[in-house]
């Protein structure tokens, strides 16, 4: 009988798939494969014939420090929306990078982080990140151009109300060229 001799390759493997099926190491190495994910998938805009406008219904928003905002309240604004979820990993790997943007862009641009987690888990999150975001959850649904299925999601908005920018997956929002996108949308 001949035996088979096990490569280096195959113990490699191996104990890939036990790291992610480990609870203890899964969401570490998920986050970890959706950063590499995050430097490819680069944010594009969209070509101004294939634009949608937002329609500004009265999307009711409640932020975790305790605000209330109306989304008529963005109208002639750039407006950055990010769907999100503390227990989703492509989620938890572009939030660095969100975070980073919304420092530099924070008080020249709207940023809605909206998440349906209650806000205790939110804070915990935040607490144990360092964000400094505020966050939201909707009230009410949004408008039907926001609609979202699929985690993470984010829009960027222009001062016309046209969505410019719609990604899914993790991105690295701190690129040089998603921040040459803000500084052209907010220069219009």
């Amino acid at each position: 009988m001949k035996r088979k001799k096990i490569s280096t390759s195959n113990i490699i493997f191996i104990v890939v798939i036990i790291l992610f099926i480990v609870p203890q190491t899964r969401l570490f190495f998920q986050v970890w494969i959706h950063k590499g994910v995050s430097l490819i998938n680069q944010s594009s805009v969209i070509d101004e014939a294939d634009r949608t406008s937002v329609s500004y219904t009265n999307w009711q928003l409640k932020s975790d420090a305790d605000t209330s905002l109306n989304f008529n309240e963005t109208k002639g604004k750039v407006v950055l929306i990010n769907f999100w979820a503390t227990w989703c990993p492509p989620c938890i790997a572009e939030m660095p990078s969100l975070q980073d943007l919304y420092t530099d862009y924070g008080d020249k641009a709207v940023f809605l982080f909206v998440t349906h987690d209650d806000f205790e888990k939110v804070e915990q999150f935040k607490s144990k990140n360092q964000f400094t975001f505020e966050v939201f959850n909707a009230l009410t649904p949004p408008p039907s151009e926001l609609s979202v299925h699929t985690i993470p999601r984010t829009f960027i908005i222009n001062k016309n109300g046209d969505i410019v920018v719609d990604e899914s997956g993790s991105v690295n929002w701190n690129s040089d060229k998603v921040r040459g996108q803000l500084d052209q949308l907010l220069s219009e």
